[in-house]
């Protein structure tokens, strides 16, 4: 179908629309012009702020300039979807707890890449019904994709100091995901930035992984600790950790902007397994079998069951001193795994320094 310029602004309000109807609580289109995007990403790369996430440099350009990823893409269609399962309120008191095991909240529930990745086709299948044919690929935080610059320029949000993407009427408790489409739609306005002087992000860090505005050390980072690092855990980040047992949220919660945050209306989001108040003792009882059961079809299953035990471990070892938790420690100070071994005996001294 050829579209003059009037097809294509009611195209884009009816996509708009669609996205809204299929459960986004926002959609913006932009261009594919990432190029001050690109360069802080090169800097942040030549820096060494990824750690291992080798991912990150893999791609090359593709990352930063979406044609070369999916052949003719001249536009992207970047939607958001709210996920914050229960008022903050809550969180924190749970977060506060030190015998409760903290979970990033957007984990708690189904894993989000499948659920958003289906909703996006079904857009695409929609927008087939009205043009026909068209080019597109869907993307949902599972290749090189600049999600956040993306949504940035198609006006969804700005990226705050903290690096996640903030909207002045929904906080920063959303996913992103998107359509790469060859269709000349019309573009949004790029967000406005709106952090000001505020540093409540930089400040409640546990770890001081943001190390300067907009910048993070991932190395520093609970969330990449707990969920992308491999192996043996930096002792001088095992204390800040706290209870924080895959993921933190300590940024989001502190930041001013998400006292607008939504609740979601997505079931799947809810939490499962009851990870949501679960204590740390009853999660580090779960042999490998359970683990993998109960975390069938969630996000926190790609971390394995090292990781999943060494996490835990380094909470209990930052718990208040009981025998309760020493006893539970000691059934895994002699596991055949050698990293689970290294951070249960590390937990048992935090918790019993005199032995």
């Amino acid at each position: 179908m050829d579209l003059n310029s009037t097809d294509l602004q009611q195209l884009a309000k009816q996509i708009k629309h669609l996205g809204q109807s299929l459960g986004f609580q926002q959609v913006g289109i932009t261009d594919t012009d990432l190029s001050d995007a690109e360069k802080q990403l090169n800097n942040w790369l030549n820096a060494g702020l990824h750690g291992e996430m080798s991912f990150m440099q893999k791609h090359g350009t593709k990352r930063t300039r979406p044609h070369e990823l999916h052949e003719g893409t001249i536009r992207v269609i970047s939607c958001r979807m709210d996920y914050l399962p229960e008022p903050m309120e809550r969180t924190n008191s749970l977060m506060k707890d030190p015998l409760r095991a903290y979970i990033s909240r957007y984990s708690l529930g189904r894993d989000y890449h499948k659920l958003i990745r289906k909703k996006l086709q079904t857009l695409a299948h929609q927008i087939e019904e009205i043009i026909g044919p068209f080019g597109y690929r869907a993307f949902v935080d599972s290749a090189p994709v600049m999600e956040k610059a993306i949504a940035e320029k198609a006006g969804l949000g700005w990226i705050g100091k903290h690096s996640n993407v903030l909207n002045k009427d929904a906080g920063s408790w959303f996913f992103l995901g998107e359509l790469y489409i060859d269709l000349p739609l019309p573009i949004d306005q790029t967000a406005e930035e709106h952090c000001g002087r505020c540093t409540d992000c930089i400040d409640v860090c546990p770890t001081q992984a943001i190390i300067a505005p907009y910048v993070v050390d991932a190395k520093r980072c609970i969330s990449y600790l707990t969920i992308e690092l491999r192996g043996s855990i930096p002792e001088e980040f095992r204390s800040a950790m706290g209870n924080r047992i895959y993921g933190c949220d300590d940024c989001q919660q502190v930041c001013p902007w998400n006292r607008f945050a939504n609740l979601t209306d997505e079931k799947d989001f809810m939490a499962r397994q009851h990870l949501d108040t679960a204590s740390l003792i009853e999660l580090f009882c779960w042999d490998e079998p359970t683990f993998l059961k109960n975390t069938e079809g969630s996000a926190i299953r790609r971390i394995g069951y090292e990781s999943w035990i060494r996490n835990i471990a380094i909470a209990l070892g930052n718990a208040p001193r009981s025998k309760q938790v020493i006893n539970c420690l000691r059934t895994k100070q002699d596991d055949t795994n050698t990293v689970i071994q290294e951070h249960v005996r590390w937990a048992l001294q935090q918790q019993n320094p005199s032995n």
